[in-house]
C-alpha cells in the first residue's frame, strides 16, 4: 500500500525508543548524543527505500518522540549533539521516491509535521536550556541540511567531499520543504545574493565557503570533528539553567480508545460525524486540585496528560481523517479546578512546569496551522477558563450560549468564560503575539478592558460585549444557528476556506515561524501540484532517471 491508494495507512504517532528503526539515543550526563541511521527498508509506506540517510514521516515521528523524551525524561540534558550514522553522509533529506509517488495531501501533511519537528528542536535550545548541535560527519543535502538550520550550531566535517546544500529548486522544480530558504537568511543571516546562488548550486558548498557565507559555524578536519563538537556542547552545557539533579518524568503510553467513529482518552474524546463533514472535540477539566509536586505525578498531571492527548488527536485528524474539514470544540468540567492549574502553571518556577507550559503552546500552535475550520461551542458546564479558554481563542469562531436550555437539567448554570493572566503570553502563537493580542490587534482599548477583566466569569452578556464571542444566541435560536452555521461551512470550498482561515488567523508582525507555515506553505503547496514539478514530465517524478523535467516556461 502507497500513500496514493484510495485507502492510506492510518498513521500512528505514539512511539517509543523500544520501536525505533531509524534514530538511537546515548546520554552521557549532561550531553546527549543522537544519531540518525535510517534503516532503507523500514518505510513508513511500501513503494521506496531510504536509501542515504533519506526520511519520511515514520523517520520524523521517532524525531519527535525523541526530542518530546529529551525535553520530559532527562532534565539533566543540557546539550543535544545531532549526527549522522553513515560514512560520509548526514543525511540526504526527505526521500525523492516517497514525494514523487504520495498524494498532494500527504506531501503537504509530512512537511508541515516535519515543519513543526523542527520548531520543536528550536524551541528546546531556547526554551529548555537544551542547545543542539549538528555534528554533520558526511554531507547534509536538502531536509537534511534543513535539520541541521533547526540546531543551535553546525560544524561540518572538511574532508573534501562533504557539503551543505538546498538543491530542490535546480533538481527538483519544489522548495525545500521544512524551512531552509527562510532560516539561511533569516536565522543564520546569509545575504541575499549568496543565497540565492546557494539555493540554485545543486552541489552546494563545503568547507571555509560554507563557513564563510554563515552556513555552518564551523568546518573541521575529520580527526577533529568530535573534539570541536564535544567543546561546544560542553560550553553550551554550562550555560544551561536545566537542572543537574531533577527526576525525569516518563512519557508512558497513550490511554487511547478508537473504535472507528469515536476516539477517547483521559480528558480528551471526539466523535466522528463523517456524513456532516465534522469532528465534535471535548477536551474536560481535571477531577482533583492541583497537587502539591506536579512532577511528582509524572504523566498523569492533568495539564500534561491533556495536551498528549490533544497533541495526538490532532496529528490523527488532520493526518487520517481529510473529510472532517469542520473541528467543533468544547470544553467541560468545573472551571475553578481549571483555573487553579492555569495558576500553578504560570507561577511555578519549575524545570517541568516550564516543559508542560511550552509542550501545551506548542500542541495550540499545531492547532493554529491545521487547515480545518474551528467553532467553539460555549453551553453550560463549560470549561472554557485559563489555559482551556486558548481553545476558544484558537477557534475561528465562537458561539454561546445565553442563559441554559430551559428544557433540560433544572440545576444547570449558565456558561460562563474566564481570562487569566496565561492568556497574555504564556502560549504565544507564531507571531509572536498571545491570542487575546492578536484578536485584538490594532484595538489596544479593547484588549485593555479584557485585560482588567481577568480572573472574571463573564457570562454570554459580559463576554459579548467584552468581544470574546462571535454570537451569544437564546436556547431558543442557539442550536438552529449553530445547525445552519456548520451546514453552511461545510458547503463552502475547502481549498478557499483553508486560505481564508490562515490569512485571518496570523496578524501583526511576520516572523520566521510565520513565513515557514505561511509563506513557504503556501507555495509550496501550490508548486507541488504545478506539472512543472508533479506532473508526468515534471522534475520530481523523472528526478533519477536520466531525465530532467520538462517545463512550462510561462511565469505565473
Amino acid at each position: 500500500m502507497t500513500a496514493t491508494d484510495e485507502t492510506p495507512p492510518i498513521v500512528r504517532f505514539a512511539t517509543a525508543p523500544d520501536r525505533y528503526r531509524h534514530w538511537t539515543l546515548e546520554v552521557d550526563g549532561a550531553v546527549a548524543t543522537v544519531t540518525l541511521r535510517v534503516d532503507e527498508h523500514g518505510g513508513l509506506v511500501p513503494g521506496y527505500e531510504l536509501k542515504m540517510n533519506s526520511y519520511d514521516l515514520g523517520v520524523d515521528i521517532e524525531l519527535y518522540d525523541l526530542v518530546q523524551r529529551l525535553r520530559f525524561e532527562h532534565p539533566q540534558v543540557k546539550a543535544v549533539v545531532m549526527t549522522g550514522g553513515l560514512d560520509r553522509m548526514f543525511c540526504a533529506g526527505a526521500n525523492i521516491r516517497m514525494l514523487a509517488q504520495s498524494s498532494h495531501a500527504w506531501k503537504v501533511n509530512f512537511c508541515k509535521f516535519t515543519n513543526e519537528t523542527r520548531g520543536g528542536i528550536e524551541d528546546a535550545t531556547e526554551h529548555s536550556g537544551q542547545t543542539w548541535i549538528a555534528a554533520l560527519n558526511g554531507t547534509a543535502a536538502g531536509g537534511g541540511y534543513e535539520l541541521a538550520l533547526a540546531c543551535d550550531q553546525i560544524v561540518l566535517v572538511d574532508d573534501g567531499s562533504s557539503a551543505v546544500s538546498l538543491p530542490e529548486v535546480p533538481l527538483l522544480g519544489v522548495l525545500p520543504g521544512t524551512g531552509g530558504l527562510t532560516r539561511v537568511v533569516d536565522k543564520r543571516h546569509v545575504r541575499k545574493d549568496r543565497a540565492d546562488l546557494f539555493a540554485t548550486k545543486s552541489e552546494g558548498f563545503r568547507g571555509g565557503t560554507a563557513v564563510e557565507w554563515g552556513l555552518v559555524d564551523a568546518s573541521v578536519p575529520r580527526n577533529a570533528l568530535a573534539g570541536e563538537v564535544a567543546r561546544r556542547a560542553e560550553q553550551a552545557a554550562r550555560t544551561s539553567r536545566r537542572p543537574s539533579d531533577a527526576a525525569g518524568v516518563p512519557l508512558t503510553p497513550l490511554d487511547r480508545k478508537d473504535d472507528g467513529d469515536t476516539i477517547v482518552y483521559p480528558y480528551v474524546s471526539a466523535r466522528l460525524d463523517r456524513a456532516n463533514h465534522r469532528v465534535e472535540i471535548t477536551v474536560s477539566g481535571p477531577h482533583d486540585a492541583p497537587p502539591g509536586s506536579p512532577a511528582g505525578q509524572g504523566a498523569g498531571y492533568w495539564p500534561l496528560a491533556m495536551t498528549r492527548a490533544l497533541d495526538d488527536l490532532i496529528l490523527h485528524l488532520r493526518t487520517n481523517e481529510l473529510g472532517l474539514g469542520i473541528w467543533v470544540v468544547r470544553a467541560v468540567g468545573d472551571p475553578e479546578r481549571v483555573l487553579a492549574y492555569d495558576t500553578q502553571l504560570h507561577t511555578m518556577d519549575d524545570w517541568f512546569a516550564n516543559e508542560v507550559r511550552h509542550y501545551y503552546k506548542r500542541t495550540l500552535k499545531r492547532l493554529d496551522v491545521t487547515s480545518r475550520s474551528i467553532i467553539a461551542v460555549i453551553e453550560p458546564g463549560t470549561a472554557f477558563a485559563g489555559l482551556l479558554a486558548e481553545l476558544a481563542l484558537a477557534a475561528d469562531r465562537q458561539y454561546m450560549l445565553e442563559g441554559v436550555y430551559e428544557d433540560r437539567d433544572d440545576d444547570a448554570v449558565p456558561a460562563a468564560v474566564v481570562v487569566s493572566p496565561s492568556n497574555d503570553g504564556d502560549y504565544p502563537m507564531g507571531n509572536g503575539l498571545s491570542r487575546l493580542a492578536s484578536r485584538f490587534w490594532g484595538k489596544d482599548e479593547d484588549l485593555a478592558a479584557v485585560r482588567a477583566r481577568f480572573g472574571e466569569p463573564l457570562d454570554a452578556a459580559a463576554a459579548t460585549e467584552a468581544g470574546l464571542v462571535t454570537m451569544a444566541l437564546d436556547d431558543i435560536d442557539f442550536e438552529e444557528e449553530l445547525r445552519i452555521v456548520l451546514e453552511e461551512r461545510a458547503s463552502l470550498s475547502p481549498d478557499a476556506l483553508t486560505g481564508m482561515e490562515a490569512n485571518h488567523r496570523f496578524v501583526g508582525p511576520e516572523t520566521l515561524e510565520t513565513k515557514i507555515f505561511g509563506r513557504l506553505t503556501a507555495w509550496q503547496n501550490w508548486i507541488f501540484i504545478r506539472p512543472n514539478a508533479s506532473g508526468p514530465d515534471g522534475a520530481l517524478r523523472r528526478y533519477g532517471t536520466g531525465r530532467k523535467g520538462d517545463y512550462d516556461r510561462e511565469r505565473v
